[in-house]
């Protein structure tokens, strides 16, 4: 298992701190080109850091970012992070212009951008191309699940198909490529999350993010979870099941992360009252302990 900090300055050549953006980008989802509703999950609140505000210039954005993160880490070089709803999902010279703004920040020395796979095409990738060849440059796709039938459930408006013809359009132009996956949504077994391991070793991804299925407020999941409770992970159900499905990935995958944490405020379940490092602590234990044995 490649650890992502390890990678991540290998790529660019320093320790870095990804800042999160919010640049006003809408998603197919929601604005009704595909559906009005959404991802039945999705709640942008859930992860939008406080100098996260759309409100303000991407410019502004990183400088409240930066003086966020000096205090801690003074020093530090930064990847602008377009993290809220679909960072792709409009005409390219849009893109160009907010892209190439991040990038003339100080200090900045890549971009990472999270879309969805149905929200990219050959003009946007050939951009993208071109961009990497002077600077950092990491898509990041919600692929959420590998199942069609789950992804119908969750309402996500696109098949696997599509994530694969993605992401390989973007391997193909030596992008470097991440893939998002949520473990524990409503219907999969747990034999079948760990078959989806296969799978998602079988895109040409270079780096990983899982974490585990929260219900949060506002979301149409959970008005489902209140009307019709389902299972949801306890702590000690999924630090068994990442035991065993981390194996199965390939060993050249970087892992992000492989939990998350949303604001309490916001969580109704599960609520381990666990930070995640602690998560991950009991994970690399346990999978330390089968290596022993």
């Amino acid at each position: 298992m490649l650890d992502f900090g390890i990678w991540i300055r290998q790529k660019t050549g320093c320790r870095v701190q990804k800042l999160a953006l919010d640049a006003g980008f809408s998603c197919p989802n929601r604005d009704g080109r595909l559906s009005a509703g959404g991802c039945t999950f999705c709640n942008n609140e859930a992860f939008n850091t406080s100098y996260c505000d759309r409100r303000k210039s991407i410019t502004e954005q990183l400088e409240d970012g930066k003086h966020f993160f000096n205090r801690k880490k003074p020093g530090m070089k930064y990847l602008a992070y377009f993290q809220a709803y679909s960072n792709t999902y409009a005409p390219l010279p849009r893109l160009k212009a907010l892209y190439e703004e991040a990038l003339s920040v100080d200090n900045v020395v890549g971009i990472v951008i999270g879309t969805r796979p149905d929200c990219v095409n050959d003009e946007i990738l050939n951009y993208l191309e071109e961009l990497s060849h002077r600077t950092f440059v990491l898509v990041e796709y919600g692929v959420e699940s590998c199942n069609d039938e789950t992804l119908r459930r969750i309402n996500r408006g696109h098949d696997f198909a599509c994530s694969r013809k993605a992401i390989e359009g973007t391997h193909r132009r030596g992008i470097y490529t991440c893939a998002h996956i949520i473990l524990g949504l409503p219907g999969e077994s747990r034999g079948e999350m760990l078959r989806q391991a296969e799978l998602v070793s079988s895109l040409p991804i270079d780096v990983l993010k899982l974490h585990q299925l929260q219900i949060i407020q506002g979301t149409a999941m959970a008005r489902e979870y209140e009307q019709q409770p389902f299972h949801t992970f306890t702590l000690e159900e999924y630090v068994d099941l990442l035991v065993d499905y981390l194996p199965r990935l390939r060993p050249d995958i970087a892992l992000e992360r492989f939990v998350s944490e949303s604001p309490s405020r916001l969580l109704i379940a599960p609520r381990w009252g666990v930070k995640p490092q602690e998560v991950t602590r009991m994970v690399m234990e346990k999978l330390h302990q089968i290596q022993i044995d």
